[in-house]
């Protein structure tokens, strides 16, 4: 294109949101950005050539309508108003096809429209197409780009092609009202101060350094399969609602804008957990100073920026009224592009300044498209914006409130969640808008009930009138000369395991161990380690595990903080124990007076309630903290493991984990209580993946805990896991995060076999179990699972709020699965451990992990 064409009729550079949308345009022309299309029915007699007459007209008297655009070898792009420009008019005439015909057509006539697109070069940037359906039935589509008409214009254009249309049915000469070219708009943004604007906008969005993101549960992979990579949903706020927050508005003195997009602040916040917000709003860009700038044609609005502070104690009336302040403050300079506002925020250049926006319509389209002899006119917008999220808010007798979404970003079940929760909120702000924002209600009651109870169900009743030393002795009884435990080709049978815990458990005894009475016990991994868990269980006694291979402070600190009584060891051991006040039990040099005691069962008398261990936490925080854990917990943990994967016959466990890990307790009782074998492995063996393999093959083990990073390690040195571990089939992880790029090779190296991923703490034990039998399709990351039996889990915010499905909170544990609390640490007991908001009994309590998680659909 030459600019030296005399059809020329201006030309000026383009206005800050042009020259974004510019931009976005010819780097993806493809991607339908921008491109704007408007269908409306006409029913009634139609002039035709009256109404491409009226068009016509319409774009001879606004510029902006007759503009294209240039760009190349220029530093700034400009736009080029011709003298005349011809709009295209398409017919084509339908009437012989069904209307379900007729709807596929136009579904497939509306995205061949889009695939079309624009030669952005070449004026008009417009074309209309009438689709004749019935005798006296059209549908009419107006396709043009955003770069030419915001709303408002469109409005404008619409109205003046039905004054345009209407004289000239009659054969009158249309008049339409005089209007400013959209140069003179680009000539006061050229005169405005770009320093104070800078000033403005540089405080306004200082420490604003990351886009708020609404991280949900990614769409599932292939999903997004269709042509068309966005979609849209919509909601509607029911009339009684929306007369209320018209009334808030009016009597406030606040715009239903503010009111929409404070509620969206608020849904931001607590999606994203954080109180600093950001999203992008549209401004109309009229300014008052520019006289007629009402019926001027053209592209007025700009895209700016909205932050807001979210205060969880702010009532929402007086922060509604802050947030509106701000708004009108911001108003003075809303002239200027996106491109340099991010360059005035310290977020990194190349990344979004928000990723969502908010759109408020507030002009009725279908008044000024009065089509049809019986004034009726159905409108369908289309608009698609470089953004993953647009939200299109349309007042009326009922708020319409439109979610257009990238479908690569999200899913329509995460979108529909999102209006719904949007329209709670709203509705919160209508009924009471003195409360507090934290106390807003976020989640309808429906879904508020499933996650909090429906997802919860898990209770259970166990034989809790057992106890592990009992079921322990009833495996003795049963089957006295079957394995119980192997190490190095030795075999200690049940019955020889009960009589070598029997005389240990009294010799415990007469050192006054009984219930609360912490016993450390400092062994490896042997027999005598078995041995000596069994006798302080069965003393009634708190099973402490101390790892002999700690440095020596540490061991001196926990067994201090324990206050042990009593210390269970070896001679090899104590001699490298620090100074302390237990008396110690060594079980070599004491062999002979330990085997005087009884080998005979010995009554218990423990209690659900009574402390059945005492785990200390790594101290990588801090200092570490003994977790002191009941009975009950410790029987619901191996009731629910034996209940969801009961034991078969000729099974084989193993025990490889430090015993000073919770883990440990599952390896050494689960399957002795359940009359299966446990084999035992040395430190040096669990330390070579080699000898690990071949350790595990030859004690023919079916089962196996162990850390996600062990098993990379034995993905790494044997592809061919499955051939040399034919009969490990029960594989679990826990202790550390399970990425799904190891999930997937483990499925992928032993399709025969099966991997548990099991979440817990020290706290907590296992709280939550993820079972791939009941995963229709391979998740896109490994899921930690739903709550153990008489277990709760809980997705909160920080001012401990549900967190709705899909959105990132802080995982918080309850029911039976929870710790006493921390030894001698009753501030940070109750810190922790807080009272159970949502329990129907009382004194239930609620652990807070620390850790973030979502709930998955």
């Amino acid at each position: 294109m030459s600019l030296r064409e005399e059809n020329l009729e201006n030309i000026y550079e383009l206005s800050p949101l042009q020259q974004v949308m510019l931009f976005h345009t010819l780097f993806a022309p493809t991607s339908g950005f921008y491109f704007e299309q408007i269908s409306f029915t006409w029913r009634g007699a139609l002039n035709l050539a009256a109404l491409k007459r009226a068009w016509q007209q319409v774009v001879d008297h606004h510029a902006v309508l007759r503009t294209s655009f240039y760009w190349e070898d220029l530093d700034k792009p400009l736009q080029i108003v011709r003298r005349r420009a011809t709009i295209p008019f398409e017919e084509q005439d339908w009437r012989g096809l069904t209307p379900d015909v007729q709807q596929r057509r136009l579904k497939e006539f509306l995205a061949e429209e889009r695939r079309r697109g624009f030669d952005l070069s070449e004026a008009p940037l417009m074309r209309i197409a009438c689709l004749r359906t019935g005798a006296d039935h059209y549908q009419f589509v107006w396709s043009f780009h955003h770069l030419l008409l915001d709303g408002w214009s469109v409005q404008l254009v619409t109205r003046d092609v039905s004054t345009c249309y209407e004289a000239l049915s009659q054969n009158r000469v249309a008049e339409l009202p005089p209007s400013r070219p959209y140069g003179d708009y680009i000539t006061w943004i050229q005169q405005q101060n770009l320093a104070e604007a800078e000033a403005f906008w540089h405080a306004s969005l200082q420490g604003i350094n990351a886009p708020t993101r609404l991280v949900l549960e990614r769409p599932a992979a292939g999903s997004n399969s269709a042509e068309d990579p966005y979609d849209a949903r919509e909601i509607r706020v029911p009339p009684s609602t929306t007369a209320a927050l018209q009334s808030l508005a009016r009597a406030h003195r606040l715009t239903l804008n503010t009111v929409v997009q404070g509620a969206w602040a608020v849904l931001l916040s607590r999606y994203a957990g954080e109180e600093d917000v950001i999203f992008g709003e549209i401004a109309s860009g009229r300014p008052a100073s520019l006289k007629g700038v009402e019926a001027m044609v053209g592209l007025f609005i700009n895209t700016l920026p909205v932050r807001v502070r979210v205060a969880p104690d702010a009532s929402v009336l007086a922060w509604l009224g802050e947030l509106q302040a701000r708004q009108v403050e911001a108003r003075k300079y809303e002239y200027v592009n996106l491109v340099q506002l991010q360059g005035w925020s310290d977020v990194p250049r190349g990344t979004l300044l928000f990723e969502n926006v908010v759109v408020f319509e507030n002009f009725p389209m279908e008044d000024s498209l009065r089509a049809g002899r019986d004034g009726r006119s159905r409108v369908l917008h289309f608009e698609r914006t470089n953004l993953p999220l647009t939200l299109t808010v349309v007042p009326g007798e009922e708020i319409l409130i439109r979610a257009q979404y990238d479908r690569g970003e999200f899913d329509a079940a995460s979108i529909e969640r999102l209006l719904r929760h949007l329209h709670v909120l709203l509705r919160g702000f209508a009924s009471d808008p003195a409360r507090r924002l934290s106390e807003l209600p976020l989640l309808p009651e429906a879904e508020r009930r499933q996650l909090l109870y429906e997802w919860n169900a898990t209770a259970k009743d166990y034989d809790w009138q057992q106890s592990v030393a009992g079921l322990f002795e009833q495996q003795a009884a049963q089957r006295p000369h079957a394995p119980a435990f192997i190490a190095g080709g030795e075999v200690l049978t049940y019955a020889e395991l009960n009589r070598r815990a029997n005389r240990l458990a009294r010799h415990l005894r007469g050192l006054g161990v009984g219930a609360e009475t912490v016993v450390a016990v400092c062994l490896e991994r042997s027999f005598e380690a078995a041995v000596a868990l069994l006798a302080v269980l069965k003393a009634g006694g708190v099973y402490c595990p101390l790892d002999p291979s700690y440095p020596a402070e540490r061991l001196a600190y926990m067994l201090a903080d324990s206050r042990a009584r009593v210390l269970v060891t070896r001679a090899r051991e104590a001699s490298a124990l620090p100074p302390h006040e237990a008396r110690t039990v060594l079980l070599d040099a004491h062999r002979e007076e330990i085997a005087r005691h009884d080998a005979e069962d010995m009554a218990s008398h423990v209690q659900l309630k009574n402390l059945a261990y005492l785990i200390y936490t790594s101290g990588s925080t801090g200092r570490p903290k003994g977790v002191a854990v009941e009975h009950a917990t410790l029987l619901n943990r191996l009731y629910w493991m034996w209940e969801e994967y009961p034991f078969a016959a000729g099974e084989v466990c193993c025990q490889k984990t430090a015993l000073s890990f919770v883990d440990a307790l599952w390896e050494l009782l689960g399957g002795l209580l359940r009359g299966v074998p446990t084999v035992i492995l040395p430190d040096e063996t669990v330390k070579d993946p080699r000898e690990l393999v071949r350790a595990l093959h030859d004690g023919r083990v079916t089962r196996l805990w162990l850390v996600p990073s062990l098993l990379q390690m034995l993905l790494d040195y044997y592809p061919d896991l499955q051939t040399r571990l034919p009969r490990l089939k029960f594989w679990v992880t826990s202790g550390e995060a399970l990425s799904y790029e190891l999930y997937r090779r483990f499925r992928e190296a032993l399709p025969a076999s099966t991997l548990y991923n099991l979440y817990g703490t020290s706290e907590v034990w296992d709280a939550t179990w993820n079972d791939p039998r009941l995963v229709s399709e391979p998740p896109q990351s490994a899921p930690i699972g739903r709550p153990i039996s008489n277990v709760d889990i809980y997705v909160l915010d920080v001012a401990g709020g549900v967190v709705p499905l899909g959105v990132a909170g802080h995982l918080h544990v309850g029911g039976r699965g929870l710790a006493r609390g921390y030894l001698h640490r009753p501030h940070l007991t109750a810190e922790r451990f807080r009272p159970h908001p949502f329990s129907r009994t009382p004194g239930e309590r609620l652990y807070r992990t620390g850790d973030v998680v979502r709930w998955r659909s």
